[in-house]
């Protein structure tokens, strides 16, 4: 069958090529790689940046070297001291050292503990490891189950109760919670240890370490679901006033099927958002709960680094901290774009 053309166009048989839309899980990571390119030389200028910080600190850090030996010792003990700590040297010097010696895997010695930071690292990170991540796991599992059942029934009991429990809990400091803990549970009641991971004078053992965890994780995980939880039923909510979700409920499509299938899909994104964010909190929470309950994790030696000028300790949680804040926003927005076709994101 022929078809007509006006004089001199010539007719095209060939069609545009039809771009294939990039996997979800490829574009996810993509935004992985891209935020990993960045947080190197960030994370470098954020070291560099505590080093200048640290070095206008007004604390003589032999003041904490040598404790109460300090207002005793002479003028050329003190030098000596310096001498040998590398006290006077410029921060950019010091940080130069420091950055050198991480490359080839160094973190150096700490002052304060009179140990290779790694040694303190990986005698003290476990704790804090364990305390921050079954906090926040257990925070992100109640605060998403109760905030999805008191967003699909709203104005009722259960809602009720979440709003008032989230509102009362956000303004609480962790230190309130643990304190309260301490004074009803291990005090009061005697039901569990107060402090520490251990028995005094026993040796560690699971169980031990467990039992002793109960109260701070408690404390930790608390003050972790108030946010959370208002974001998941808010979101929940705005979900179920949605066109589609009202569609849904016309077609018979209730209960745990809607929630599933129409209104979780499009609730989770805030969520995620915030548990990427909320990292910087945890990591103060951690270490506020590991001071009250006297946990052998990173608080303690964060504290005696700070004030003593420890810059190879310092440094290390400064670093460290840096590195977990930056993983979690680029995971959560790396789940929310596998999660959701409608995000493109590239940095």
């Amino acid at each position: 069958m022929a078809t007509l053309t006006e004089p001199g166009v010539a007719e095209s048989t060939e069609q545009a090529p039809v771009r294939r839309p990039v996997p979800r899980w490829r574009a996810a990571g993509r935004l992985l790689a891209v935020r990993a390119a960045i947080a190197v030389p960030l994370t470098a200028a954020i070291s560099a940046a505590m080093f200048f910080v640290a070095s206008l600190s007004p604390f003589d850090p032999l003041a904490a070297y040598l404790g109460g030996s300090y207002q005793f010792a002479t003028e050329s003990q003190r030098e000596a001291m310096r001498a040998a700590y590398d006290t006077e040297q410029p921060w950019w010097q010091a940080w130069w050292h420091w950055a050198g010696g991480l490359v080839q895997g160094d973190l150096g010695f700490s002052s304060t503990q009179s140990q290779p930071v790694t040694t303190v690292l990986a005698e003290r990170m476990p704790f804090t490891l364990m305390l921050s991540g079954a906090a926040l796991l257990t925070a992100a599992v109640v605060a998403i189950l109760l905030g999805c059942v008191a967003g699909m029934r709203r104005g009722g009991a259960l809602d009720r109760c979440c709003t008032v429990f989230s509102v009362t809990f956000a303004a609480v400091p962790p230190f309130v919670v643990s304190l309260a803990l301490v004074m009803v549970v291990a005090v009061s009641l005697r039901w569990l240890p107060a402090s520490g991971a251990v028995a005094p004078g026993a040796d560690y053992t699971v169980s031990g370490v467990l039992r002793h965890a109960i109260l701070p994780w408690i404390a930790l995980t608390v003050s972790q679901i108030p946010w959370l939880l208002l974001t998941t039923r808010t979101a929940v909510a705005a979900a179920c006033d949605s066109d589609a979700v009202r569609g849904a409920r016309s077609r018979g499509v209730h209960g745990w099927t809607l929630l599933r299938g129409h209104v979780a899909p499009v609730s989770v994104l805030p969520t995620l958002a915030l548990l990427g964010t909320r990292l910087p909190e945890l990591i103060a929470g951690a270490a506020i709960v590991e001071t009250v309950f006297g946990w052998p994790g990173m608080a303690a030696v964060l504290v005696d680094s700070a004030a003593a000028l420890d810059f190879p300790l310092l440094a290390a949680l400064t670093v460290g901290a840096a590195v977990a804040v930056l993983a979690g926003s680029a995971l959560s927005d790396s789940a929310a774009v596998a999660i959701d076709p409608r995000i493109r994101m590239t940095a």
